[in-house]
């Protein structure tokens, strides 16, 4: 195994005792996913902590629900390009179900059109978010280095990228009982999406899990397969970022972006 990446092992395998030059058995490697969700998910953000612990205002409320329609809208973007250079027909009509539930069998009963009830619980324009103008350059570049990923990497990796499937619900069941404790607006209708996520996401994460504990044959494949599911993490994060850095700490909102009503002259 190379330095380089000897280097990016977690600590956490050093706890599981596995030699660095030895393939992990399957659930050394399930586990070292997990870990990369323990230490790295993006519900470990402030941004996060403060949205769900009912600190934030109602305009970064909206600033997040707004740059998060980004992300939203191209998940079934970064699916479509993942299923074209699938090789087997078996793989894209597995696949083809991710598609499906953010786009809908018709537009009106996707997850993309549940999402949009939450833009109009919090008095966002429809036209407005879904433009795109005013996102944050931050989310832009972070969802699009994720749609460039899995349309350049192998096929291990570009599957694996979306394992952050695996600590999805967990974040889905704080986001409910959070929102819905501390905002007014948070009924049924605005948090529909994530409600449906909750069955939806462990299907997912379950097929993509199987497929790459399957299909990591060597080590080195196994660490390609935690480092894409380490760039996921980052590309969540990076959003957050974003979003603290300009609604909250230290509040400079670039030019072009959202401006919620309350930071307007």
């Amino acid at each position: 195994m190379s330095s380089a990446v000897a280097q990016i092992k977690p600590t956490h395998w050093y706890d599981l005792d596995v030699p660095e030059d030895r393939l992990m058995t399957p659930d050394e490697f399930s586990d070292a996913m997990q870990q990369i969700g323990r230490e790295r998910y993006h519900s470990l953000h402030p941004f996060h902590k403060m949205l769900h612990g009912g600190e934030l205002n109602h305009g970064q409320i909206q600033a997040w629900a707004l740059n998060r329609y980004y992300y939203q809208a191209s998940i079934p973007r970064k699916d479509l390009t993942l299923m074209a250079r699938l090789r087997t027909p078996d793989m894209r009509l597995a696949w083809r179900s991710r598609v499906l539930d953010h786009d809908g069998v018709e537009v009106e009963t996707g997850g993309i059109s549940r999402y949009l009830q939450l833009i109009d619980r919090l008095g966002l324009d429809r036209d407005y978010v879904t433009s795109t103008e005013g996102l944050l350059p931050g989310t832009r570049f972070a969802v699009d280095a994720y749609v460039n990923f899995v349309a350049e990497r192998p096929e291990l990796e570009m599957v694996a990228s979306s394992l952050t499937e695996l600590f999805a619900p967990t974040i889905h069941k704080e986001r409910i009982a959070g929102l819905s404790e501390h905002y007014d607006w948070a009924d049924d209708y605005a948090l529909a999406y994530f409600k449906k996520r909750l069955g939806e996401a462990p299907k997912d994460a379950e097929f993509g899990r199987d497929y790459v504990i399957r299909e990591a044959h060597t080590r080195e494949k196994q660490e390609a397969v935690l480092n894409a599911i380490r760039f996921k993490t980052d590309v969540l994060w990076a959003q957050l970022d974003a979003l603290h850095y300009a609604y909250v700490e230290p509040g400079l909102i670039p030019p072009g972006a959202f401006v919620p009503d309350d930071r307007k002259d």
